[in-house]
């Protein structure tokens, strides 16, 4: 097992990259399964859930290969190469596994698959995917552990799907089924976040017929098949929110420097509110933090609301900030899982429901935590560079899944971390 050692080093200041976003190039890659032929992806983070999702492709019949450093060559075969069953641990070891199954269905016609694992915090149904694809033509024949899916015919037919809930790998398994079915298809509650469009912009690239970008409503024309394409990733905002984060919470400046700010707005609305100072007028997004943040109640919602995945950052921030913040969970029942972790540091919140009631603190205190999530990491991370003395974090597989060369952007900035066994 490693660990990672923070000590406090004063205020972090600098430039950092952010790279390609995990929440999109994991759909991405399954999106090669749509077209045969060599495809490139540049911008792509080194974290394991790529490596996973290269090894799921593999075990699919695909050829992954990095020429350079964050490239990806993924070469697919013909359909008749294509083994549409993969061991069940690679799909367990997360949970955007289950995009390969909307790909599978529009190409091969069959899919079987075990059931996604990934973070633990509450349970997200599939069902939104399995209502959506048996609208589409395929039937599926599941037991407690894995999916079964076949279709009908060769073929997916088009349909008009209204999601329960804007959920953003729904929406992406569900495009990636559509752009290859026969007809028009409609997607209305549709996810509109950056990585959504980004996916979208890739399908465009190979060929796809795609309406309503960045918007709740995609409407798909299905065409008979696509062709390889090029296509960047498009940066992650929630490693790119942990940096800024890093600068806020030390009283630094940090700017990243491939950051989009348009897809940040809500957060950046926040980081103000908080106290902290925000420019967007020069490369990337940079932030300055405040002697003391102040306190700020936050809401998580979907896109383009304040994102669940930017919480555990926000909630570590308010833990020492001057007054009382009320922070609540409208998405996921369960996030608030690393807040004993933070208490355990001399946080002081309590939790109800999906609310938490945060009562900053002068200073956290160095302990010995363990992280269960991959944001849950990051938040205790940034927790031990104001904590006083030592902090060990544990769990660190989770932060690997996320974050490419955490410990060495953020000594970039100044913070003293060390990675040990």
């Amino acid at each position: 097992m490693t660990s990672l050692v923070v000590k406090p080093a004063g205020a972090l200041n600098g430039e950092v990259q952010a790279l390609g976003a995990k929440n999109a190039v994991l759909k991405e890659m399954a999106a090669c399964l749509l077209a045969t032929g060599e495809h490139h992806l540049s911008n792509v983070p080194d974290i394991t859930d790529v490596g996973v999702m290269g090894e799921l492709l593999g075990a699919l019949g695909c050829e992954v290969s990095a020429p350079r450093e964050h490239e990806l060559l993924i070469a697919v075969p013909e359909c008749d190469g294509i083994n549409p069953v993969a061991p069940a641990h690679l799909f367990e070891a997360m949970r955007a596994s289950i995009v390969i199954l909307g790909p599978l269905l529009a190409r091969c016609g069959r899919a079987e698959m075990a059931l996604p694992g990934g973070d633990d915090f509450g349970q997200r149904p599939i069902n939104f995917h399995t209502d959506g694809l048996t609208a589409m033509g395929a039937t599926f024949h599941n037991d407690r552990h894995v999916i079964r899916a076949l279709t009908e015919r060769r073929r997916l037919r088009a349909t008009r799907i209204t999601l329960e809930y804007p959920s953003h790998t729904a929406t992406d398994n569900l495009l990636m089924a559509c752009v290859l079915a026969e007809g028009r298809s409609v997607i209305d509650n549709a996810a509109r976040e950056p990585e959504v469009e980004d996916l979208a912009r890739q399908l465009l690239a190979m060929g796809a017929r795609i309406e309503g970008l960045g918007t709740s409503r995609l409407t798909i024309d299905g065409v008979p098949a696509l062709s390889p394409a090029s296509h960047r990733v498009v940066t992650d905002r929630v490693v790119s929110a942990t940096y800024l984060a890093s600068g806020l919470i030390t009283g630094g400046e940090v700017r990243v420097t491939d950051a989009h700010p348009q897809h940040m707005e809500m957060l950046l609305r926040k980081i103000e509110a908080m106290g902290g100072e925000v420019d967007a007028s020069g490369v990337g997004v940079a932030a300055r933090g405040p002697d003391m943040l102040k306190a700020c109640d936050v809401a998580t919602l979907p896109y383009p609301g304040v994102a669940t995945d930017y919480k555990p950052l926000i909630t570590t921030m308010l833990s020492v900030a001057n007054g009382v913040s009320v922070v609540t969970e409208n998405l996921f029942v369960g996030r608030f899982r690393y807040v004993d972790e933070l208490v355990r540091l001399g946080a002081s919140i309590t939790t109800e429901g999906h609310h938490a009631m945060i009562r900053g603190v002068q200073h956290l205190t160095g302990s010995s935590v363990q992280a269960t999530d991959i944001r849950a990491a990051a938040a205790l991370i940034l927790a031990g560079l104001v904590a006083e003395g030592e902090t060990t974090v544990t769990g660190l597989e989770h932060m690997d899944r996320g974050y490419d060369n955490f410990v060495g952007r953020l000594g970039s900035l100044g913070a003293n971390i060390e990675r040990t066994s």
